[in-house]
């Protein structure tokens, strides 16, 4: 049986990593910055001097998801030195000590957003020109590129880069649309006709879980969706019926929503809701036999339940 570090096991991704890996008997080591659980190996701070010797020990394969992610109101005044310090020293700092430590696989969470915000005449692909927009998109980029610099390692690197990741517990814009629609405010997002990749949380841990023990995984670069891409009316719809509530739709045309965003200053904000941005996942289906195990609509379904549970 394989052993596997896994970081960010606090998170929203690492924790759901851990407990299907427990679900499934999966030997794994669960590291997080900080914490009182027992199970858990605390690393402290992530960044260039981080010691994972002990965490690493007898360990087979690394799955990093531990990140400084997207922040969509970032005040830091030098953000991208934060990014870099965690998102890039900190992942090449773990993969010189999982290499010197014997581990057979490194695979690394990174992100669509290294491809780009709008996926222009087709699909977003692993092969494509990468083209980040921001500080976090632009450090996952950089820890790709020297993951890759080792490739003369034993050690074998796997990259996925998942979209939009949405399921019980998520944060962020998902969770603000869901108190939307659950309060019934009517939407100006009713023209919108652009399509979007998204991938539940169910999903992404399995194709996680392939990406650590399929032998066809090793050296390649991942995208990965549900395999369902909706526009964004279609899901506000979908968080309706699993809310059984109206979907209060206004169709508003998209030139008008981008002129009155650029007046108050939230231009990027509103291209990433009405510009497509879609990922070719069919190469995890063809090289890998992987499908994803849970539909949107169950996914999405899942998702509300534990938003009107009140645990969100």
């Amino acid at each position: 049986m394989i052993k596997t570090l896994v970081t960010g096991a606090g998170g929203f991704v690492g924790s759901a990593v851990c407990s299907e890996m427990k679900s499934r008997g999966m030997d794994h080591v669960p590291a997080v910055r900080t914490g009182r659980n027992a199970s858990h190996r605390v690393v402290g701070d992530i960044g260039a001097d981080t010691d994972w010797r002990d965490a690493l020990s007898g360990c087979d394969t690394v799955l990093h998801v531990a990140a400084r992610v997207h922040q969509m109101n970032d005040t830091a005044s030098d953000s991208m030195a934060l990014y870099r310090s965690v998102n890039v020293d900190g992942t090449i700092n773990l993969a010189r000590q999982a290499e010197a430590a014997g581990v057979r696989r490194f695979v690394f969470v990174s992100s669509v957003k290294v491809n780009g915000e709008t996926s222009v005449g087709k699909p977003f692909s692993a092969g494509d020109v990468p083209a980040p927009a921001d500080a976090y998109g632009l450090s996952k980029w950089e820890a790709e590129q020297q993951l890759r610099a080792m490739r003369r390692s034993s050690m074998e690197m796997v990259i996925v880069r998942p979209p939009l990741v949405y399921g019980p517990g998520v944060r962020a814009n998902f969770l603000q649309l869901m108190k939307i629609v659950q309060l019934g405010f009517p939407l100006p997002l009713g023209a919108v006709a652009s399509s979007r990749s998204l991938v539940g949380i169910d999903n992404l841990v399995d194709f996680l879980i392939v990406c650590l023990l399929h032998p066809g995984a090793a050296g390649k670069t991942w995208m990965i969706s549900d395999q369902h891409d909706v526009s964004l009316p279609e899901l506000v719809r979908m968080i309706a019926a699993a809310m059984h509530k109206p979907a209060r739709l206004l169709p508003v045309p998209v030139w008008l929503l981008k002129t009155g965003a650029g007046l108050i200053g939230k231009t990027a904000m509103m291209q990433r809701l009405t510009d497509p941005l879609v990922v070719d996942a069919r190469p995890a289906t063809a090289e890998l036999a992987w499908r994803p195990p849970v539909t949107m609509e169950a996914g999405i379904r899942r998702t509300v339940e534990h938003f009107l549970s009140g645990r969100a």
